[in-house]
């Protein structure tokens, strides 16, 4: 019988690639999108699809509902991976810009991730696989929101991992660096709508990230969503599951600097990084 795994986040980048990955290996997908046509076009490619919206309870609970009534409540994983960015200085972010970074990010992700865990508990089984960031564990400027959500993801990830460590429910972590996706255009769509470009003390450094934001040239170590796609694999099958899966060299190089430098040291460097 084929592994049942929900996706969320399909739309396109890595969520889309490791669907269709995952189909072709024999994986029951159910690749999951917030808007309709984003559903119809993943249906048209011979995925099942359904729509959630992890903004909205409602649409969370009704794609659960539909999953295990498919599956006959057989879901074997959930990768957690729909997700965005929302770029500007921590000053320049209202109550209310912060609040949508983690109700996408969080609030949904970890509803979505309590309302699965019954089943994978009463089949005996699960993997349980969240794609944060390098930056749930290093920050940088003007990431505020993205940075305070992903850590947060990291934060709810290690505790839930201890708490299922006796029923065969695993728990992993993929922190990628940076990987080719619609990442950027729509950290440009989050920036123009939600910071107040004009009036901020940022103003002149928030131009010149509106220009590294538009280009289409890949920042240096960029990777494809393969890469994260061997990782999320290794989380599925692994009979030891890695808590953490650091993809690209960035992901790596922090790591290993946040080991060895004192704070003082490491913010000096983060302090070049635009």
């Amino acid at each position: 019988m084929s592994k049942v795994i929900l996706i969320t986040g399909c739309s396109s980048g890595i969520g889309y690639y490791c669907a269709k990955e995952l189909h072709k290996k024999g994986y029951r997908v159910f690749a999951t999108a917030r808007k309709s046509e984003d559903v119809q076009r993943l249906q048209a490619e011979g995925l099942e699809s359904l729509q959630l919206d992890l903004d909205d309870s409602q649409s969370i609970k009704e794609a659960v509902d539909e999953v295990l009534k498919r599956c006959d409540g057989k879901l074997y994983a959930l990768f957690n991976n729909g997700a965005y960015g929302q770029p500007g200085a921590v000053e320049d972010l209202t109550r209310q810009t912060l609040r949508a970074q983690f109700e996408t990010n969080i609030f949904g992700t970890q509803e979505l991730t309590n309302l699965v865990l019954p089943s994978m508990r009463a089949n005996g089984e699960g993997r349980i696989v969240q794609n944060s960031s390098v930056l749930g564990f290093v920050s940088m400027k003007y990431r505020g929101a993205y940075n305070a959500s992903k850590y947060a993801l990291e934060g709810l990830s290690d505790t839930l991992r201890l708490e299922l460590s006796d029923e065969n429910i695993f728990v992993s972590l993929i922190e990628p660096g940076p990987i080719r996706s619609d990442f950027r255009k729509n950290a440009l769509e989050k920036l123009i709508e939600n910071i107040d470009i004009e009036h901020s003390a940022h103003a002149k450094r928030y131009k010149k990230k509106l220009k590294g934001l538009q280009s289409e040239a890949d920042i240096p170590f960029t990777l494809g969503s393969d890469a994260v796609f061997k990782d999320l694999l290794h989380a599925l099958e692994s009979k030891n599951p890695k808590a953490r899966y650091r993809v690209t060299i960035p992901t790596k190089f922090f790591t290993f600097l946040k080991r060895v430098l004192s704070t003082n040291a490491l913010d000096f460097i983060l302090r070049k990084v635009d």
